[in-house]
């Protein structure tokens, strides 16, 4: 697949976003305005023209675009989101590098903050925070992407590729399952179960999109657990992901009525924006072991964060 060039430089470390325009008829020959404010009626009629107007639109080639352009079908459009950063959830807590050489940043990510921005979360996120780190910025900072997924509530060790040359190498690490990931977490006591204790089953996405749910069918799930530390009503457990499903090890403890300390989203969704700084969810990816594609190096990084 051919890849897509941006026009727009990064802005305040964020890079900007894109919309392929749909074969929409009722939109040919109209102006571009009518279709977004048909399609996104939230912004509102006069700031879609004011972000028209403002250079900060554009197509492929560059070109601003302005409340006159016409819809055409299959053209690219390139823009900034835009929120307030008085709207904006601050996350009081600083994420740590680790590693970084010509093709990997390691990163220990604390609770609360975002990989990537979506949702209410643009400046509030890992990425963004790490390319206006002055320490990174004689480097290509735009060339900076997440390798494999870490939930904003959970924290501890992330890999960022740096250089697009090598990314897919990284990336075939996790698709291979060649990665050893441990994690750690806090929950309810349970000394009847014999540890180390594998626990496989079918999961898929749940009824709301951002959940998961355990169903009949042909495991695609296996993590093991182990009792590290007993501390009376909750205890220290060590997670050993097999598979790499959406909530796997939150979904897999509470299979076990064992959901983790301060988890808002199982067994019980919390509403978003309910986050208790105080609270955070006693999940933390550990450690992190792999034999580096490129180097051949083994390479080991442990998480300082502790539950």
């Amino acid at each position: 697949m051919k890849k897509r060039t941006n026009p727009l430089p990064l802005l305040d470390g964020v890079k900007p976003s894109y919309l392929v325009l749909p074969h929409e008829k009722q939109f040919y020959g109209l102006p571009l305005l009518h279709f977004l404010c048909a399609h996104f009626p939230f912004v509102g009629e006069e700031n879609w023209r004011r972000r028209l107007n403002s250079g900060f639109v554009v197509g492929a080639d560059g070109m601003p675009f302005d409340e006159n352009t016409l819809f055409e079908p299959g053209k690219t459009m390139f823009y900034y989101r835009e929120t307030s950063r008085e709207s904006e959830p601050r996350i009081p807590f600083k994420e740590k590098i680790l590693h970084i050489d010509e093709h990997l940043i390691v990163v220990d990510k604390p609770h609360f903050l975002p990989v990537i921005p979506s949702g209410r979360f643009l400046r509030e996120t890992l990425l963004t925070r790490l390319r206006l780190r002055p320490e990174l910025q004689h480097l290509n900072v735009e060339d900076i992407t997440p390798i494999h997924r870490l939930d904003k509530d959970t924290a501890g060790v992330m890999l960022l590729s740096l250089n697009p040359a090598t990314r897919r190498d990284y990336q075939t690490m996790f698709q291979e399952k060649t990665v050893q990931k441990t994690y750690e977490a806090v929950a309810p006591t349970r000394t009847d179960l014999n540890y180390p204790l594998d626990i496989s089953s079918r999961m898929e996405r749940g009824e709301k999109f951002f959940l998961t749910r355990e169903t009949e069918g042909e495991p695609n799930a296996h993590t093991t657990i182990e009792l590290i530390e007993n501390r009376g009503a909750f205890s220290l457990y060590r997670l050993t992901p097999h598979t790499g499903k959406k909530h796997q090890l939150r979904v897999h403890m509470m299979s076990l009525n064992m959901p983790l300390m301060n988890d808002a989203l199982y067994p019980t969704p919390l509403a978003a924006g309910d986050e208790d700084y105080d609270k955070p969810l006693k999940l933390l990816a550990k450690r992190i072991e792999f034999t580096d594609p490129v180097s051949g190096e083994i390479r080991v990084f442990e998480s300082g964060f502790a539950l």
